[in-house]
């Protein structure tokens, strides 16, 4: 079967791979529809490491899919063959001290898609884990059931935060973890989302959405965007985003006191943070990585029409083409919030 495999720095090749064989007791094999390209990916691609994770030998690459059940095992009752499915990407060790206390993700031992030695799920089949498999509504489309993965984060940001019903948030980044974070916490009650972002094209997308207020900061600073629209008092939880280092030199202060500051990007390098800024305002500073059950509550705000993820899929590539879907991710370009490759079949 098919699969695309990163060979090294700026290397792709669609490698031929060995089927997977048939399912074990809790298990499903499933055809791979719709796969999303991650930020993680990209990285791998260009850097060919993510901190500790190093790539040492080819790669499958991919973790946001979509695809439909072909077989499954003797113990799955809740999933049946032509079950049009999505999958969370992270397993854990179900006996592990993590697993126990329902924070799996952060287990160490969690297996985890195309995160160095495992192989991701860009390729034509996959064996998964039932348990970790979500059955998508006959209206929620594949490319949509691939974005769940990244919805979870945004989901896992906002409950990391505590949103209140009325809260002012403000969001750095617009790329697709900042525009879930925003959407999650307009979901999970905040009266409005302050964007920012320097690309003109991704603020014109993030206007689309009612609640939403797009900052450029090459116009107008986050914190002068903050103070106007909260009156001085600051927003009750800023999302960092986007990993970027230059953002965190003055972060607090659109931090209002007793407020919290969400990290969600990973950022390549340390980063600086103002320690003495953070307790005169007694903020709060949670962390996320990845998400920890949170797979069928994305799936029920998408399938309920809550949140509309339509609007942030960009362009889709044939499997054939992942060498150049993957350069066009590494560009950058302003209008990708969300490229994709699609593996199998017409969109359904």
């Amino acid at each position: 079967m098919k699969a695309v495999v990163l060979e090294g720095i700026n290397r792709i090749s669609l490698a031929e791979r060995a089927s997977p064989p048939a399912p074990g007791p809790h298990e499903v094999r499933i055809k791979i529809h719709t796969v999303g390209i991650c930020g993680s990916d990209v990285h791998y691609y260009t850097h060919g490491r993510i901190g500790p994770y190093v790539v040492e030998q080819p790669m499958v690459l991919g973790h946001e899919a979509s695809g439909t059940v072909t077989a499954i095992g003797s113990e799955v009752r809740h999933l049946s063959p032509g079950d049009r499915v999505c999958m969370e990407p992270g397993i854990p060790d179900p006996l592990s001290r993590a697993a126990r206390l329902g924070i799996y993700n952060v287990d160490p031992a969690v297996t985890f898609w195309a995160t160095p030695p495992v192989d991701g799920c860009l390729t034509e089949e996959v064996i998964h884990p039932a348990t970790f498999t979500y059955r998508l509504p006959d209206h929620v489309s594949f490319a949509e059931g691939a974005m769940v993965e990244p919805m979870a984060i945004g989901l896992q940001a906002a409950t990391r935060a505590r949103i209140r019903p009325g809260d002012t948030v403000a969001v750095i980044g617009a790329g697709t973890i900042g525009m879930m974070t925003a959407l999650a916490a307009l979901a999970g009650g905040a009266a409005r989302a302050i964007v920012s972002d320097l690309s003109p094209v991704k603020l014109e997308i993030a206007a689309r959405y009612r609640g939403v207020i797009p900052c450029d900061p090459a116009v107008r600073s986050l914190n002068d965007t903050v103070r106007e629209v909260t009156e001085g008092w600051g927003a009750d939880v800023v999302f960092e985003a986007s990993g970027s280092d230059r953002v965190f030199e003055d972060i607090f202060d659109a931090v209002c006191p007793g407020g919290a500051l969400v990290l969600v990007g990973i950022p390549s390098a340390p980063v600086p943070l103002d320690v003495a800024a953070a307790q005169a305002r007694e903020a709060r500073i949670e962390t996320v990585f990845r998400y920890a059950n949170m797979y069928d509550r994305a799936l029920a705000l998408i399938a309920s029409g809550k949140i509309d993820l339509k609007p942030l899929i960009g362009e889709t590539f044939p499997i054939d083409q992942a060498a150049s879907a993957f350069a066009r991710a590494a560009e950058g370009r302003p209008g990708d919030i969300k490229l994709q490759i699609a593996v199998s079949g017409a969109e359904g």
